[in-house]
């Protein structure tokens, strides 16, 4: 029989908060076995580091160019070419999803025989999610958001209902059903969609013990962030967005509440492992871990995503074969520039699926390779757009005309700017006219003469958060149904 494959996708955590990517304080046995079992792709990018286009990229296997969407655009529907899970199934797959998938309708099955949702509470869109209804079968209607945290926003507290009740759990305990559930005679698909780390930060109460007496790092800020005045719109925008205003014990608070998702998550994930051994489907299955983006956590004085340094454009993954695969090495660490429109075409490889031409992506398990790797995310005042060699990444403001240039292999921290160093000059050079045979659309209006030149945005008004960053509230009885480009929530020029 062709091998199971189990896709597991987590959401908003970057590519160095684990402990085999060296991370001094984060706990994630379960994920740092994977990678002993796999290959580890340490050069792994988010085209578009926002939630809908990174989703789009993994389903459709192509950039943002191509599926259209790399701003953030919640109600577009999935593009009609081949999609991930209708290639599984024209396969005589049958391909279960359970967790977030955040497309529009969110009904839409995208491909998948069945979806079962968590959705992080959008029912204004026009759906009750499958979690919600649990939540509302175990006597806790609409109580979702009752802890009072954002989805958006970077304040914690313990989670407010047993631990049973916590999405995580409940994610995995679905997929585990799933599992016992198949149709014995055909392969399975499941892609399993964790919707932490990303905020609400309210994790359990034993997770958090779990880092209450370790010693928490604290965000670095490279010199140029600190150069207030000198910040292109972009940076500026997500600055007023979320002040960088937190103190050390509240940047410690933050760190344990995200660290304590992130394990928990790890230790559901032991759960579909040893689901998958006992219904003795483990050594024939396939298993990947990625994220749609990270998370900046501070670092440079920034939050979330949509920007392009590591922290949130730099994702995990992993993969490992089965027991008796040789195509995917053990133990491994490679180093090959990778994107998510690499997730498709590497899991139908694996699988000995036809890869469909509409797919952009290369397998990762290829002897072909790419020397560069373009990222975009955002529009006008909030366009950031990236050129990543194997060793240096250059960051493209057009608002202000901003460039940065980072040496990956001696700052991966991204702590000194190199664009304006002579010695640095002719890298800068390469890498901008790579760039520029990037660029398309309303881009094209930043260029002069072929060459990198941006635009005056005007004065930045800096505009209060009225919305909480998107607070939730009381879910029965539920919210009106609303229009999703208006229900929307990102940082705003």
């Amino acid at each position: 029989m062709q091998p199971n494959v189990l896709f597991v996708t987590v959401d908003q955590w970057a590519a160095g908060m684990f402990g085999h990517a060296g991370h001094p304080v984060i706990q994630t046995p379960t994920i740092d076995q994977l990678a002993r079992l796999g290959t580890r792709y340490s050069n792994a990018y988010s085209e578009s580091p926002i939630c809908i286009p990174a989703r789009r990229t993994i389903m459709t296997g192509q950039t943002p160019r191509s599926h259209g969407d790399r701003s953030f655009m919640p109600a577009e529907p999935m593009p009609r070419q081949p999609l991930l899970a209708q290639c599984f199934r024209d396969a005589s797959y049958q391909a279960t999803a359970i967790g977030k998938l955040h497309v529009f309708p969110q009904r839409d099955r995208i491909g998948f025989d069945d979806t079962l949702l968590a959705e992080e509470g959008r029912p204004q869109l026009g759906a009750v999610d499958d979690y919600a209804m649990f939540l509302s079968d175990q006597g806790h209607t609409g109580q979702q958001f009752m802890h009072g945290m954002s989805n958006n926003d970077y304040q914690t507290r313990p989670w407010h209902l047993p631990e049973s009740l916590h999405v995580t759990n409940w994610i995995t305990r679905t997929a585990a059903l799933s599992i016992k559930r198949r149709d014995p005679t055909r392969p399975a698909f499941w892609h399993v969609s964790y919707s932490h780390p990303h905020p609400p930060l309210v994790p359990l109460n034993d997770y958090l013990d779990m880092y209450r007496d370790v010693e928490i790092d604290l965000p670095m800020s490279g010199t140029w962030a600190e150069k207030t005045d000198d910040l292109p719109s972009a940076l500026r925008v997500v600055r007023n967005y979320w002040p960088a205003t937190h103190g050390p014990e509240q940047h410690r608070a933050l760190r344990r509440a995200y660290y304590a998702l992130c394990t928990q998550i790890d230790h559901q994930l032991r759960i579909l492992m040893g689901t998958l051994r006992e219904e003795n489907l483990l050594d024939n299955t396939i298993i990947m871990l990625t994220a749609d983006h990270g998370d900046m956590l501070g670092q440079h004085g920034l939050w979330a995503k949509t920007l392009f340094y590591e922290g949130s454009a730099n994702v995990p993954m992993i993969l490992v074969g089965t027991a008796g695969c040789d195509r995917i090495k053990t133990d491994a660490l490679d180093h090959r520039l990778v994107g998510l429109q690499d997730i498709m075409p590497t899991l139908l490889d694996l699988a000995a699926i036809p890869i469909p031409t509409s797919v952009e992506g290369m397998s990762m398990i290829g002897e072909k390779k790419r020397d560069t790797l373009f990222g975009e995310c955002g529009e006008g005042r909030n366009a950031t757009r990236m050129l990543r060699d194997n060793r240096y990444k250059l960051i493209w403001y057009s608002a202000n005309h901003c460039v940065q240039l980072f040496d990956l292999e001696n700052d991966p921290q991204e702590m000194t700017d190199l664009s304006k160093v002579d010695a640095y000059k002719d890298v800068r050079a390469k890498l901008e006219a790579a760039l520029v045979k990037e660029l398309y659309g309303t881009d094209l209006d930043w260029l002069e003469a072929g060459r990198l030149a941006g635009y005056d945005p005007g004065p930045f008004h800096a505009k209060p958060n009225r919305a909480l960053a998107g607070q939730r509230g009381l879910h029965y009885p539920p919210p009106p149904v609303d229009d999703p480009n208006r229900s929307a929530n990102r940082p705003a020029a």
